[in-house]
């Protein structure tokens, strides 16, 4: 029973990231779409340096604001990469209350380090993958939807790419799905 208990705790694990409430719909793995991101309440985390070296930095005061405050894990993670890094969480509308109180410039940060903001509504194009959440995934993605956009003369890049994580770091990282979002601002097309 004992060696059991480890695969059951990554079980459980994995089956409640899966399950948590998602702040979106996720894009398809292959596919680059246009979507309209919903206005929302996030949590970030920074701190200097690469991302990909530093996430699980990121990642720990986020969970800690999360659980001091009773609120469920809602996904995905938002990954912005550069000479700060940055780690998002979705605050679902259960959490929305107790979250509201420490919303940025009031109380910046709060105690475990993390700044509570509110996003307006944003268009992105999204380009879904499968795969672990690595520099090389995140770069490949970041190619495809920038050329994407490149290709449609009614859109600009308004800001820069970013990744979206949906799983558990437990989850098996070929069952893992990603996506880029680069923020873009769509004009008419012209005759």
């Amino acid at each position: 029973m004992r060696r059991f208990l480890p695969l059951f705790a990554v079980f459980f694990i994995t089956f409640a990231a899966m399950s948590a409430s998602p702040a979106f719909s996720p894009t398809a793995s292959g596919i680059t779409e246009l979507k309209t991101l919903p206005a929302g309440l996030l949590v970030r985390s920074e701190a200097k340096g690469d991302y990909f070296e530093k996430s699980g930095d990121l990642f720990r005061p986020l969970f800690r604001y999360i659980q001091r405050k009773d609120i469920s894990m809602t996904t995905p993670v938002e990954s912005h990469p550069g000479n700060t890094s940055a780690m998002y969480f979705w605050i679902g509308a259960d959490g929305q209350p107790k979250a509201e109180t420490d919303l940025a410039p009031a109380k910046t940060p709060v105690p475990e380090g993390v700044v509570v903001l509110k996003r307006p509504e944003q268009l992105v194009a999204s380009h879904g993958g499968r795969g672990g959440y690595s520099r090389e995934h995140f770069e490949e993605a970041r190619k495809i939807v920038l050329a994407w956009v490149a290709a449609r003369p009614d859109l600009t890049v308004i800001g820069d790419a970013y990744g979206v994580y949906w799983n558990s770091p437990f989850m098996p990282a070929f069952l893992k799905r990603y996506e880029v979002h680069v923020p873009v601002r769509m004009f008419p097309a012209t005759p």
